[in-house]
C-alpha cells in the first residue's frame, strides 16, 4: 500500500486534530483548498468525524488521531549516527 494524495490530505487533516481536549473540533473553511475539503468528506464518510467539514473526532477518529500523531512524532525525532 502506497501514500496517495488523497490519504495525505486526510492524514493532514487528522494531524489538525488537538486530543488534549474532547472538545475541540475543527473546521474546514470553503476557502481551504479543494484537496483537504475532500479530504475531511472522506473521513466523515469513513466515520472518523461526525460532521463533513470536519467537527469532532468519533471514536474512531480519536483512534486515528492517535496513530496519526505517534508516526509523526517517530519520523520527526533526531536519528542516531
Amino acid at each position: 500500500m502506497s501514500f496517495t494524495p488523497d490519504l495525505i490530505a486526510e492524514l493532514e487533516v487528522l494531524a489538525l486534530f488537538n486530543l488534549d481536549s474532547s472538545q475541540e473540533g475543527i473546521k474546514i473553511h470553503a476557502n481551504a483548498s479543494p484537496s483537504l475539503i475532500a479530504a475531511a468528506k472522506r473521513l466523515h464518510e469513513k466515520q472518523l468525524t461526525d460532521q463533513p467539514d470536519g467537527g469532532y473526532l468519533t471514536s474512531l477518529g480519536h483512534d486515528a488521531v492517535e496513530s496519526v500523531q505517534l508516526l509523526l512524532n517517530v519520523l520527526k525525532s533526531p536519528q542516531p549516527a
